[in-house]
């Protein structure tokens, strides 16, 4: 990590770390949409990073807007969280890294990184396995799965698929039991998890989806009501969805679009997070609403004051580590 991204994150941490009524004076007036209320120190963060001087990324070319996010991930990761081993593996010819926490409970759970299918790494949503596996006592094993344009849908698919058949053949080695390997992922790598849940067979233990990529066929009225100025834009998953898609045609494909599958009622338990103020929270809302009509057992939280971000974000401040802390109790129970 360089000096300038170690400062930023230095300054970060201190100023998650205020008393909520400084930064209620830094963030400026509450904001209210939709019924909702943007938490404080939210708040605050966006209002500094409006001053950042760097260009936003659709602007950039892809691996520039790689570096960016890595960059990011960095300021916001905070401090590793210990576990008893983290090590680098080969989950059937795509490297993945392997979250082992202390005390652990014989389960895994099989990340898929969010990043738009074009940008994230193992490395940029490092912090948040380490903060699952550390929370829950769960192994993490996190999947560096292809990456769009150079590999465009349904490659991240084939590899999410890939890798969860690779960790139930491999269950011994990996120290889980076969029966208890969940999937899950936040943004993209939600998607991918959703769709991997639906065309596994066995099915995964469970379905961890944080702020998933539902429906790329649609514009929910999320687009209108949170389409800029909180985080993700209406403009990132543009420059996102142009980068992944191979036509128009593949937006309508179940493997894309989760939420346009028909036969939903065998899927497994699902904990299904979502932030309120986010681009993509109604198409989540949509699909979890579906998946409980289709009588999959669903655990749907609304994290009305959040952004879409917070899994990577739990090394500063309260909102986001708590918010995760709740997915890390539902993947416990598996």
């Amino acid at each position: 990590m360089n000096l300038r991204i170690a400062l930023e994150g230095g300054v970060v941490r201190a100023l998650a770390a205020l008393p909520v009524a400084i930064q209620r004076r830094i963030a400026g007036p509450p904001v209210e949409i939709d019924g909702q209320r943007l938490e404080t120190e939210v708040q605050m963060l966006i209002r500094l990073r409006e001053r950042d001087p760097r260009p936003e990324l659709e602007t950039l070319p892809v691996a520039g807007a790689r570096e960016l996010i890595e960059e990011e991930a960095a300021t916001v990761k905070g401090r590793p969280k210990p576990l008893a081993e983290v090590r680098e593996i080969d989950a059937g010819g795509l490297p993945a890294r392997l979250y082992v926490p202390k005390d652990e409970r014989g389960a895994l759970l099989v990340y898929y990184h969010g990043g738009g299918w074009v940008v994230g790494s193992l490395d940029s949503h490092d912090s948040a396995c380490r903060f699952l596996a550390r929370e829950s006592r769960i192994r993490v094993l996190s999947v560096d799965y292809r990456l769009a344009p150079e590999a465009k849908f349904p490659a991240a698919v084939d590899d999410g698929l890939a890798a969860f058949l690779w960790a139930r053949e491999h269950a011994a080695e990996l120290g889980a039991d076969p029966e208890r390997i969940a999937v899950g992922g936040d943004s993209a790598g939600g998607n991918v998890a959703a769709v991997v849940a639906q065309l596994a067979d066995p099915k995964p233990a469970l379905q961890l989806l944080i702020y998933p990529v539902c429906d790329l066929s649609t514009k929910h009225e999320s687009y209108r009501l949170f389409g800029k100025g909180f985080f993700l834009t209406e403009s990132n998953m543009d420059w996102y969805r142009g980068h992944y898609l191979p036509d128009e045609d593949a937006a309508s494909d179940p493997r894309a679009s989760p939420l346009l599958a028909g036969d939903v009622s065998g899927l497994p338990r699902t904990y299904l997070a979502i932030a309120g103020f986010d681009p993509l929270r109604d198409e989540a809302l949509a699909f979890g609403h579906k998946l409980e009509l289709a009588g999959v057992e669903v655990d749907l939280v609304v994290h009305e004051g959040l952004i879409h971000g917070f899994a990577n974000a739990t090394g500063i401040g309260r909102t986001s580590a708590a918010a995760m802390r709740q997915a890390a109790e539902a993947l416990a129970r598996i």
